[in-house]
């Protein structure tokens, strides 16, 4: 009798049958990431891992994005990075990075020129404001999906509040708030992988 799929474990094996994508198949999926994502790309490149390319399941971007947060750099290039090496190496993470960089750079140099003549236009004031506004709810959206795809939710979500409190209501400097709370969700980690272990021994 078959067992039945979870809508995980449906993108679980879409992820594991398709194809690893090659150096060109990143520079184009980053390029569509860098081109699309005003306000801000972590959405659309969500979006392109988990959603349209499947290269990652959203429990694999969740893990990434964890662990570029914790590099210096921005945290997209990092992960453009991340997602390159674990597909082909360094070359996927050139094409990568590329890919994410270029058509933006492009595009805010020239910009950058038209801002210099023409910012201080209250009608351009107004527009980069609502433009700031619209990359904050895509950034919010984008979290409350990564938490909702977040296995055992209700132990660590928890976490994320009170990191949330740390930051905006407390005002504690970033890097004591990562670390903090890295030990304490590694030694929870640890901590059940070792109960499992002796459920299993018992």
């Amino acid at each position: 009798m078959p067992v039945p799929q979870t809508s995980d474990s449906v993108a679980d094996s879409a992820v594991t049958a398709r194809a690893v994508p090659g150096p060109a198949a990143l520079f184009r999926g980053f390029a569509r990431v860098g081109l699309s994502g005003f306000g801000g790309v972590l959405p659309w490149a969500r979006r392109l891992l988990v959603e349209t390319e499947r290269w990652l399941t959203a429990e694999e971007f969740n893990v990434l994005l964890g662990l570029c947060q914790f590099l210096p750099g921005p945290n997209v290039i990092n992960l453009a990075v991340a997602v390159g090496v674990r597909c082909c190496g360094w070359r996927g993470a050139v094409a990568g990075v590329l890919g994410l960089m270029t058509g933006p750079f492009l595009i805010a140099l020239l910009l950058g020129l038209l801002y210099a003549r023409y910012g201080e236009i209250p009608a351009v004031q107004s527009m980069l404001y609502g433009v700031t506004l619209v990359g904050a709810g895509l950034i919010i959206a984008t979290g409350i999906r990564m938490g909702i795809n977040v296995k055992q939710r209700a132990v660590y979500l928890p976490f994320a509040a009170a990191a949330f409190i740390a930051l905006v209501v407390l005002h504690w400097p970033l890097p004591v708030v990562m670390i903090g709370g890295a030990v304490l969700t590694v030694s929870l980690s640890w901590w059940q992988l070792a109960r499992q272990a002796r459920v299993v021994r018992t």
